[in-house]
């Protein structure tokens, strides 16, 4: 297959497999995406829906119909999408992190806590799905496993910023000042916008 110059020929290559094909569902997906990166979203959903309805298998679509209801703040629709993405394909990893996200939003700590625990089950690389899992147990109190999933995305990306600044809060909620204030400043150094009231509590240890 001929590689696309630019995104305006990739969408015209998609559009013009569709006029060929158009129950290719993965045709409509592709070209969804292309329109999500112009963020045209209109359209993008029209084929997001279309590659569903020619394959109805196809969970990476209702992942990023999910992903446009979260934009529109409608955590519904985003947890419906996502449910239909784990039923369409078992051990949809990405599907079970988005659920165990919009729980968390909505302060279902123990769903929240069951969803990631699947995501990362079924993929052990699943580094946003760690970091969201910290922030879960740190919110039930569970430190300790909150350090441990912490850790487990920092083995993943050493420099994953919301990771070390997760670590700061943890190691500031049990008293290990020196261990804040190491990940506070390597939070700050690869690019993360620190609370002020956080930081404010980190100058006290230094």
């Amino acid at each position: 297959m001929t590689k696309a110059k630019n995104a305006e020929e990739y969408i015209a290559m998609q559009k013009s497999s569709i006029a060929s094909n158009p129950e290719c569902g993965t045709s409509h997906y592709n070209l969804a995406v292309a329109l999500l990166g112009q963020k045209k979203y209109d359209e993008t959903e029209t084929e997001l829906h279309a590659a569903i309805d020619c394959s109805p298998s196809l969970a990476e679509a209702y992942v990023q119909l999910g992903g446009l209801c979260l934009q529109r703040e409608d955590l519904d629709g985003c947890l419906e999408y996502n449910k239909r993405a784990v039923k369409a394909r078992a051990g949809f990893s990405e599907g079970y992190g988005n659920i165990g996200f919009v729980h968390l939003q909505r302060g279902n700590i123990d769903e929240a806590i069951k969803s990631l625990q699947k995501a990362i089950t079924y993929n052990s690389n699943f580094i946003q799905a760690y970091a969201t899992l910290a922030n879960a147990y740190l919110m039930k109190g569970l430190i300790e496993e909150s350090i441990k999933a912490n850790l487990k995305a920092l083995k993943l990306e050493p420099n994953f910023a919301i990771a070390h600044n997760n670590l700061a809060i943890v190691y500031l909620e049990n008293g290990k000042y020196d261990l804040a204030v190491e990940h506070c400043d390597k939070a700050i150094k690869f690019g993360y916008e620190v609370s002020p009231e956080i930081l404010k509590e980190i100058e006290k240890h230094r």
